[in-house]
């Protein structure tokens, strides 16, 4: 028996499968291993033939498609000429998080199982099949699954004598300790976003400050929903891109939020401070600037209007100093109060900061070090690039629906990124935006002899856009778009630019327009009105086909 060595590898898309293979790391903390989680693709695979023990918690997206960040480990992992005994030292076990209402339920947790299995790892447990759909989400699984877990686990590598499980009444230590520095050190200029050095095609990790062009809705302004045609300028970002490509932008909290917020916690928003691993090895937040202010952190990094987890009621419940306050803590994070969570959280879609406005004892004793902890950082979201750099060089564009919708809490919700973009006004000065490009889905025919059907009601029309700008500035005509929305003269995106191009003989255009006339009209209707059309795209031209919604 060598050292208690444990490591958590995660391929996440939302967070959830980051938070459990967190949660785990704790869990491998209070029974002493040396635990190590991380992301699979910052992980060196080249090593993992002489890791003795490894959980994988992987999440399945889309259909069937492992997540962004394991993507080159999965790549990897299929090479033909693996060895078959590679992993043969290797005690490992597999947990997934799916959605049983998709058909390639958990596949890529069923997949890995069996790859590692293949290549003569050890399996401790059967695959674990977590499942969002279940009344208590995926906890249902992953809760017996991990007990049983770690009776395997301990089995094999027993407590050191001497050592007992650390108490869950003892909280763990933070990630990070946290310096303030004193209120007259000297200021280095740190801009919040340095612009890339050339050469450096922007990414997560290096996001170029594009600015905001234009910002205009383009429905009416008496419709229901705000709808924003936003355009950046990403001259000498080094950013090139196609029809189908999407572009992430990393949002920002809204002043307000972050005011009552420090407020709350009782953070001065202009100190400064300097963060530190508590154990050696583990890397700061890539995108902190150190020294970093606590406004700087609240409004670029913390995740404050995001439904809270499980693990964030399980954290603040060992801050309470207030009897009631930790009770209602500690069953919101035990197995039995996940209902209750759920119909408290998850339902109304309360937020992290009206989490805290309902324990304000417990708030305003949260140490400031812990709230890397207790809080994710924001996550990029992504948009279907709307033009073609064809036609808008040095532009992108994108169709960015403002999400609101009421829930039985008395404030509307409101979508982080789509609000905090629709209230940047560029005509009020030089706005910026932290964007990069990954490649999306959608693959356009080469050949220019193919047709294309395109079925893209509402947004969805976004990657079609660009599409058809690509397709016309190459000469191709074969374009034929199925758009949808509710009436003609308030949400009919693009209108003028479908019609110029229909007169131009580039497109074929067919519109639904659901609510101008008694019976809806969708454009799965149209679709079978114009079946011939279709059936000939199909049968003589070999068209390929689109949907986008």
């Amino acid at each position: 028996l060598g050292e208690r060595q444990l490591l958590v590898l995660f391929g996440s898309q939302t967070g959830t499968a980051q938070d459990t293979a967190e949660r785990i790391g704790r869990e491998a903390k209070r029974r002493h291993f040396q635990c190590r989680v991380e992301a699979l693709d910052c992980y060196d695979v080249a090593n993992l033939i002489s890791e003795p023990l490894v959980v994988f918690v992987c999440a399945t997206t889309g259909q069937g498609d492992p997540p962004d960040n394991m993507k080159m480990f999965w790549r990897f992992l299929f090479r033909k000429n693996l060895p078959p005994s590679s992993l043969c030292q290797l005690d490992y076990a597999v947990l997934g998080l799916g959605d049983s209402s998709y058909p390639k339920f958990n596949f890529v947790a069923k997949k890995l199982h069996k790859r590692v299995l293949q290549l003569g790892g050890n399996p401790l447990l059967p695959v674990a099949l977590g499942d969002d759909q279940h009344d208590l989400g995926p906890d249902a699984v992953v809760d017996p699954w991990l007990l049983a877990l770690w009776g395997k686990i301990l089995t094999l590598y027993p407590l050191p004598p001497g050592l007992e499980i650390i108490s869950p009444d003892v909280r763990l230590p933070p990630k990070y300790t946290l310096h303030y520095l004193a209120e007259d050190s000297p200021h280095p200029d740190g801009g919040l976003l340095q612009p890339t050095a050339p050469r450096a095609v922007p990414s997560e990790l290096r996001p170029f400050a594009a600015r905001m062009v234009s910002n205009q809705r383009v429905t009416a302004e008496c419709h229901f929903q705000d709808v924003r045609l936003i355009e950046f300028d990403v001259t000498g970002s080094g950013i090139t891109f196609s029809a189908g490509d999407v572009v992430m932008i990393q949002p920002q909290n809204s002043p307000e939020d972050v005011q009552q917020f420090c407020q709350l916690l009782r953070l001065d928003p202009d100190r400064r401070f300097v963060l530190e691993p508590t154990e050696p090895g583990t890397s700061l937040p890539a995108l902190l600037p150190q020294p970093c202010t606590i406004r700087h952190l609240v409004t670029h990094y913390l995740d404050i209007s995001c439904v809270p987890r499980r693990s964030f009621f399980e954290l603040l419940s060992y801050f309470s100093t207030n009897e009631l306050e930790r009770e209602k803590l500690q069953e919101f994070s035990s197995a039995q109060g996940q209902e209750e969570l759920y119909s408290y959280c998850n339902r109304p879609r309360r937020t992290t900061l009206e989490a805290l406005w309902d324990f304000p004892h417990t708030t305003c004793a949260v140490p400031p070090e812990y709230l890397l902890d207790l809080i994710p950082r924001i996550r990029p979201r992504a948009f279907s690039i709307a033009s073609s750099m064809l036609a808008h060089p040095d532009r992108i564009q994108i169709l960015v629906a403002v999400v609101q919708y009421k829930t039985r809490l008395s404030k509307p919700r409101r979508g982080l990124c789509s609000t905090w973009l629709a209230s940047l006004n560029p005509e009020q000065g030089d706005v910026r935006v932290p964007l990069w490009v990954k490649k999306g889905g959608m693959k356009f025919p080469a050949d220019p002899d193919t047709p294309v059907i395109m079925i893209g009601p509402g947004t969805g029309v976004a990657p079609f856009r660009a599409a058809i700008q690509e397709r016309v500035a190459q000469g191709r005509r074969g374009n034929c778009l199925f758009f949808g929305c509710r009436q003609k003269s308030k949400d009919f995106y693009c209108q003028a630019e479908w019609e110029e191009l229909v007169t131009k003989g580039f497109l074929t255009l067919i519109t639904a327009f659901s609510r101008d006339q008694e019976e809806k009209v969708y454009v799965q209707h149209r679709i079978r009105e114009n079946r011939g059309l279709v059936w000939e795209l199909l049968s003589r031209g070999s068209a390929h086909i689109y949907l986008a919604g």
